[in-house]
């Protein structure tokens, strides 16, 4: 009769992960992006990440878990951008303009046409009844004013005349939301490119005139 050794080998349970997870997250992201989250099914997202639903659901929960996941994820990727963007050196009215504008061109993006915010366009709707989506989607608001205000303080000279940095950020922060919308419901980029004029033009100081030729700068 055999005996069983005193020193088995240890095997990993199940099979190892053959996937990436961030391109996982991405795809399945960019699925409740274009439908939204209700409307998105499992079978869509196995389909789209090439997972069968009991592989997706190891490794990323239901599917609340799995939009919980993105949702968390692209909060900080989208905050750390305007971070990134807002960093510079350069004038606050070019900063800001500069910053709106590509925010528009990123809200106008997408296959299926402008996607809008993928944290305005599908965690707002879910927020009414669902506190875990809601907290995520007004800690992305909070980071949003926190970062403009960050900004607006280190350039405080640079604001018109009655207006202090913790205001100038709400406003910020309003005009980047309203892009998104903006964007999803139709607008053109020109629009979109008007909405950050005005936003600029509410914020910051005239810009002052070059002596040299009369020409404003």
């Amino acid at each position: 009769m055999a005996q069983k050794s005193s020193n088995p080998i240890s095997r990993p349970r199940g099979r190892p992960r053959n996937f990436d997870e961030a391109d996982v997250l991405e795809t399945a992201r960019d699925v409740f992006w274009t439908n939204g989250y209700a409307a998105t099914s499992l079978d869509e997202l196995a389909a789209a990440t090439g997972l069968n639903r009991p592989s997706l659901h190891a490794a990323f929960g239901d599917k609340h878990s799995l939009y919980l996941r993105t949702l968390a994820d692209n909060r900080e990727l989208s905050v750390d951008g305007i971070r990134q963007h807002l960093s510079n050196d350069v004038p606050l009215r070019d900063a800001l303009y500069n910053f709106l504008l590509d925010a528009a061109d990123s809200t106008l993006a997408g296959g299926n046409g402008a996607r809008g915010c993928f944290v305005v366009c599908t965690a707002v709707t879910e927020a009414l009844l669902d506190a875990d989506t809601r907290a995520i989607a007004a800690g992305y608001v909070q980071d949003v004013d926190q970062v403009f205000r960050e900004r607006f303080e280190r350039s405080a000279a640079e604001l018109n005349a009655g207006v202090d940095p913790a205001s100038a950020a709400t406003v910020a922060s309003a005009m980047l939301q309203t892009l998104a919308v903006r964007a999803r419901t139709g607008s053109s980029r020109k629009q979109l490119a008007d909405v950050a004029r005005a936003a600029v033009a509410a914020i910051c100081c005239p810009p002052k005139p070059d002596l040299d030729n009369g020409e404003t700068l």
